[in-house]
């Protein structure tokens, strides 16, 4: 029987992590038909079902999660002694796997991600951008970028950018006809922009003052899913936005946006990228690392 190649092997990894193969062609920069049939050619000259498939869902079959138990930590030795010798070139070279939020990915795209492929022009960044919090290490990710208190205990955390803070915005236009709110039980009476969360629930407006903590389920007629198209909505005078003071910064100081209850919104601690400290650190990883660290000195 011929032998798997590393790429199949990968390919049978991704799968079942992503439990996709959408998802996983994305991921090994293939197609889903391609990736398929790639699959399928492995379980065909091994003998075996790797993989249940059905219309809507990927699951791996019993012989697929003997195989994969085997295959993970061999490919995880195969790369590091790869990343080892990598070492030894003058710059690191490879693909850096970065989950991130939407917003995050904004906030580090320029200062840090295009700084380190100026800076490393034979590394290749995967930014993977979405809102739900995933594990990292069981989907294949060399680190994370999140809120620093929102990061898992056992990772090893290195700040990214200045602490944050919230900010709760309407238009002139809006304001001509409604007062400042000056505390955060006034917004009951003023029309908001609902934020929803990723698990669906919506978003209670946060506020806090000399200890005293408070949060607000504010009405509206709009709820949304993204920060940008809040934003989008206190321009247009739709009513109140609750978002993160970086986005509306330079609204604010244009005049498109007027800022209210700044003394409610303290700032907090801002987004630090994480990775394991019990696993080897690719050159790559600790590169950008270093890079973060720089832009934080340079920056304070």
């Amino acid at each position: 029987m011929k032998r798997a190649g590393l790429d199949e092997l990968n390919a049978v990894v991704s799968v079942a992590t992503h439990r996709s193969f959408r998802a996983a062609a994305a991921e090994l920069g293939m197609s889903p038909s391609a990736l398929s049939h790639a699959i399928a050619t492995l379980e065909q000259r091994m003998g075996v079902r790797l993989f249940h498939r059905t219309t809507r869902s990927v699951a791996l079959s019993e012989a697929g999660e003997q195989f994969l138990a085997r295959v993970r930590p061999a490919l995880r030795d195969i790369s590091e002694a790869m990343e080892a010798v990598n070492q030894f070139r003058d710059t690191p070279a490879g693909t850096l796997r970065i989950n991130v939020s939407l917003g995050g990915a904004r906030m580090v795209l320029t200062p840090i991600v295009l700084r380190f492929l100026q800076r490393y022009p034979e590394m290749h960044v995967d930014l993977v951008s979405n809102d739900r919090m995933v594990d990292i290490v069981a989907e294949g990710f060399d680190s994370g970028i999140r809120q620093l208190e929102a990061v898992p205990n056992d990772m090893i955390a290195v700040p990214c950018t200045p602490e944050l803070r919230f900010a709760v915005v309407g238009s002139p236009s809006y304001f001509r006809d409604h007062p400042h709110p000056l505390t955060p039980g006034d917004l009951m009476s003023h029309t908001c922009i609902r934020a929803r969360l990723p698990g669906g629930t919506p978003y209670r407006w946060e506020f806090e003052k000399h200890g005293e903590t408070v949060s607000v389920d504010v009405a509206g007629p709009l709820t949304l899913n993204q920060w940008d198209l809040m934003v989008e909505a206190a321009l247009q005078g739709v009513g109140l936005a609750y978002a993160s003071e970086w986005t509306v910064a330079g609204h604010i100081a244009a005049g498109r946006l007027i800022r209210v209850l700044d003394d409610w919104t303290p700032p907090f601690p801002g987004l630090a990228l994480y990775y394991p400290g019990h696993r080897h650190v690719p050159a790559g990883l600790r590169a950008f690392v270093e890079l973060v660290r720089e832009t934080m000195r340079t920056d304070a």
